[in-house]
């Protein structure tokens, strides 16, 4: 028994400190990042840089869940305080059970917009089978230019999962990356891109994508889901 409960406490540790390293690195820069230009827009601990779209504060609804910022109740979409141009964007997400939300860039505000789509294009995140809007077709998976261009392969981890983001939008350019695979890449206001939104939606909203800077936003989509190690690294 007691070389029973010897060995208990050495996996127990082995745990612990797995746990904990693996934590240590989360939300932060490493000094070839920091070198490189990166900078966080979360910092593990508080809602800091984010505040409630059309709102001046962080709804209560989004909180700091072990390093991870988390919609855990009805909040609302929110936006970064900072609006970006031309930027590289990194991110890990998890998404709930059935669960549905997006990341959004060039996001304006104004008082005829009431919801961030409005204007910003999505980076779709979902439940890719438990959701009914995945039944909709693939470009509604994640990964997606949601509602007008599919992920070119299936790169999504299982529900609960953390995965890897990433969005570059240099001028028209975009690319949407999941776990470290390019599966979407586009021209804004290009031809293809006026054809695809002329048949969505997204017609119907005359400032859809035609903004050339904004904030960024993590979308309130009635789910939880969770967001950590946000960095940017803005492009000239």
């Amino acid at each position: 028994m007691r070389n029973g409960l010897i060995t208990f406490a050495i996996l127990a540790a082995a745990v612990i400190a797995g746990a904990a390293a693996d934590s240590a690195g989360l939300n932060t820069l490493t000094a070839a990042e920091k070198a490189d230009g990166w900078r966080l827009l979360f910092d593990g601990q508080t809602t800091a840089g984010w505040r409630g779209y059309r709102k001046d504060t962080c709804p209560p609804g989004w909180k700091v869940v072990d390093g991870a910022l988390t919609r855990v109740a009805d909040a609302g979409d929110i936006i970064t305080v900072e609006k970006f141009q031309n930027f590289d964007l990194k991110f890990d997400w998890k998404i709930s059970k059935n669960g549905n939300s997006g990341v959004f860039y060039h996001v304006a505000e104004g008082p005829d917009l009431d919801y961030v789509f409005r204007t910003g294009p999505e980076y779709q995140l979902l439940d890719n089978l438990g959701h009914p809007d995945g039944k909709n077709g693939r470009d509604r998976w994640s990964g997606a230019n949601y509602a007008l261009q599919a992920p070119t392969t299936v790169t999504d981890k299982p529900v609960g999962d953390w995965n890897e983001s990433r969005i570059v939008v240099k001028g028209p350019h975009v690319e949407h990356w999941l776990n470290g695979v390019k599966v979407v890449e586009y021209e804004l206001w290009s031809d293809t891109w006026k054809a695809q939104v002329a048949k969505s939606k997204f017609h119907e909203m005359p400032r859809y994508g035609l903004e050339k800077t904004g904030y960024i936003a993590l979308q309130d989509h009635e789910a939880e889901v969770a967001f950590r190690n946000i960095k940017i690294k803005v492009l000239d």
